[in-house]
């Protein structure tokens, strides 16, 4: 049911008797149902409903909405789901789009299939609140500041650490990029959707797509939990404070329900502030689920940028004062995504991918830079850097909904010419992708294509030689990293997805991801420079790898 990342990270596993349109926590009983559904219309026991409801949010909401409004997705309002009738919503479902869907058929049964498109001809059902007194009241600090190591306690190469989240089992993996094996695994919310590491490089915080933000600290003769809280039902990114000064002072989580954001302590996460962004679309249109997409944080000032997709509206929140906090809002496109900086870290891209655009915001000048035309559903992750032979400066994204890497000239100063323009277009080995990844002592350019449908495309990744771009017609290298990772025969499609390079950027880290905890996955580790498997971590205890976030990388931003 869901584009992008969702598809491949989302498991949450929450109460099923919480009749809502996603199921809520049970630490909060679920508000009650705006209005029932007509006694003519479709209908499901309440046990398959609590399930269907369940598998929405975990499937579904992050592209078509809680209140299924649509984004990324289409609106799945019943006005709309009614004219397609079940059959052809089932058919839909079990073998996805060529817009960027993918198939479901290999994740769940028949009988899952037939009961959600039941459940979404259905009417919506409003979930419930979620505010600073709840945010306070869920906040556990497990080990305050004084308490904690006041040196690193472990031998471990803290930069070359990598982040791997465990979708399915509710988990984030440390492991140690130098050995190739798991330093610790440490219980946090369900399929953590990003890790981002504080200034300092000491903690990694990270937020599940159940709301459940943790600080894990590194200095730990194992890596530990020191503090919770959990940011709503729903959440997809957090940060920190990265400028001179305020280091490890403050973190900002993002949620998609509530539509807001909260501003915590950097060291205890204590919640501090809390913001709503409800309102206006760029249309001038009120949106009840305006959601906080992607946070960055700059390093040239105490400022954060907080992406609102449905609005399509982009807020430069500077956090010197959080007590008389200010705002410039910046009018892009909808529906706001993933997005990173340029490589001088002045002008910060992101992609608008329901209106294939991706918009360049100026954060020196406070402003909208452009907006530039792609192809179909840009999803650049943070997007890569690099010098183009021919065009300089350059940022790249892939796409969900085509088989092209879009190449955007990113430097105004030297080739304002090319600057804030798709410079070239080279062919993905099929579209439905989610990364794109560069480093800086890379001269590879890689691509996934997780989502296809296609088990070979799915399972493979494209590599192109930077150099090689300055050609007329530049031939790209494909690499079947599934079959390298020697899984054997599976239910679920072997998706490849997230390459990671290390600190050294000499090694690229992908997933291989199989579709759920019953079956085997894998990292496999090439080599950059000649492009072949170094290692494949294998480990029952790798349940569906997914993104991986190297600390070394993460803390400054190198992508």
């Amino acid at each position: 049911m869901q584009k992008g990342i969702r598809n491949v990270l989302m498991l949450a596993s929450l109460p099923l008797a919480i009749n809502l349109a996603f199921a809520a926590p049970a630490e909060k009983a679920a508000a009650p149902a705006a209005s029932a559904a007509p006694a003519a219309g479709p209908t499901l026991s309440a046990e398959d409903k609590a399930a269907a409801g369940k598998t929405y949010f975990e499937r579904c909401a992050g592209c078509h909405g809680m209140l299924r409004k649509g984004a990324t997705g289409k609106n799945l309002e019943p006005a709309n789901t009614a004219k397609l009738g079940s059959s052809r919503l089932e058919k839909i479902m079990s073998y996805g789009t060529e817009g960027g869907m993918p198939n479901f058929d290999d994740i769940l049964s028949k009988k899952e299939i037939a009961n959600m498109a039941t459940y979404i001809q259905m009417p919506a059902e409003a979930p419930p609140e979620w505010g600073m007194k709840d945010m306070k009241a869920s906040w556990k600090l497990h080990v305050p500041v004084a308490q904690r190591p006041t040196k690193q306690m472990n031998n471990v190469n803290l930069k070359n650490v990598f982040a791997v989240t465990l979708r399915d089992s509710g988990e984030v993996a440390l492991i140690d990029g130098d050995t190739k094996q798991i330093w610790g695994i440490v219980k946090t919310g369900y399929a953590v959707h990003i890790s981002r590491v504080s200034a300092s490089g000491r903690y990694v915080h990270v937020i599940g797509r159940d709301g459940r933000y943790d600080l894990i600290d590194m200095w730990y003769e194992k890596p530990t939990i020191v503090a919770t809280m959990k940011a709503g039902y729903e959440a997809r990114s957090v940060d920190t404070s990265k400028y001179k000064g305020f280091e490890d002072k403050y973190a900002v989580v993002g949620s998609y329900w509530p539509p807001q954001y909260a501003i915590l302590d950097g060291e205890t996460l204590e919640p501090l502030k809390l913001i709503s962004t409800r309102g206006v679309t760029v249309d001038g249109e009120y949106h009840p689920e305006p959601r906080v997409a992607s946070i960055v944080s700059s390093h040239d000032k105490p400022e954060w940028v907080i992406n609102i997709k449905e609005t399509g509206m982009i807020k430069l929140v500077d956090y010197s004062d959080i007590n008389n906090l200010k705002e410039v809002t910046v009018n892009s496109a909808k529906f706001l995504h993933d997005g990173g900086w340029d490589a001088s870290k002045r002008y910060f891209l992101v992609a608008a991918n329901a209106s294939n655009k991706v918009a360049v915001v100026d954060t020196k000048e406070g402003k909208l830079a452009a907006l530039v035309d792609t192809a179909k559903i840009p999803h650049p992750g943070r997007g890569a850097n690099f010098n183009h032979p021919k065009y300089g400066p350059v940022w790249a994204t892939s796409h969900l909904g085509a088989d092209v890497i879009s190449i955007i000239g990113t430097d105004p100063a030297k080739n304002p010419q090319h600057a804030w323009k798709v410079v070239q277009e080279v062919k993905n080995h099929g579209a439905n992708s989610l990364f794109v990844k560069t480093h800086p002592k890379s001269k590879n350019l890689w691509a996934d294509a997780p989502l296809n449908p296609d088990p070979k495309l799915a399972g493979s990744v494209t590599v192109y030689n930077i150099d090689d771009l300055g050609n007329p017609d530049p031939k790209p290298q494909v690499l079947d990293l599934a079959a390298a990772a020697n899984l054997g025969k599976t239910k679920g499609i072997q998706r490849v997805v997230h390459g990671e390079y290390n600190e050294k950027g000499d090694e690229v880290w992908f997933s291989v991801w199989t579709g759920n905890k019953t079956e085997p996955s894998a990292i496999v580790v090439v080599d950059d420079k000649t492009r072949t498997v170094k290692n494949v971590i294998k480990d029952p205890r790798l349940v569906t790898p997914t993104g991986k976030f190297n600390v070394y990388n993460t803390q400054r931003d190198i992508y």
